[in-house]
């Protein structure tokens, strides 16, 4: 991997470790409803902890890419998808150099493959 790939994969694994202070992470309502079922707010919190530590522990394939930008997943029996994109840093436009997280906001969405 050259060492701008693999600057945006190790930026983007910040990210999706929570490590990153700039970055954002948004769960779709499908998705944080369909693992939470109809337990409430406290169903939902532990349903943020267990997408985010199932995340976290992401095992990447080949066929993920290079950037580690997105990845499927099963939690709780159902199918989960995560995407990094890199915006600019007022999250109008696409960042015009995702290894420069001086000029970069990263943004992890967790979603249902159908949210998508």
């Amino acid at each position: 991997m050259t060492n701008r790939l693999s600057r945006i994969a190790d930026l983007n694994d910040r990210c999706r470790q929570g490590l990153d202070p700039t970055g954002r992470i948004v769960i779709t309502t499908a998705c944080l409803a369909t693992l939470a079922g109809e337990g409430g707010k406290v169903a939902e919190i532990f349903a943020q902890a267990e997408i985010m530590a199932a995340i976290r522990r992401y095992v990447f394939r080949p066929e993920d890419g290079p950037y580690r930008a997105s990845g499927d997943l099963i939690i709780s029996g159902h199918a989960v998808r995560f995407k990094i994109d890199c915006y600019d840093l007022t999250l109008e436009w696409g960042s015009e150099d995702p290894a420069d997280p001086l000029v970069t906001t990263r943004v992890m969405t967790i979603m249902l493959p159908s949210d998508d």
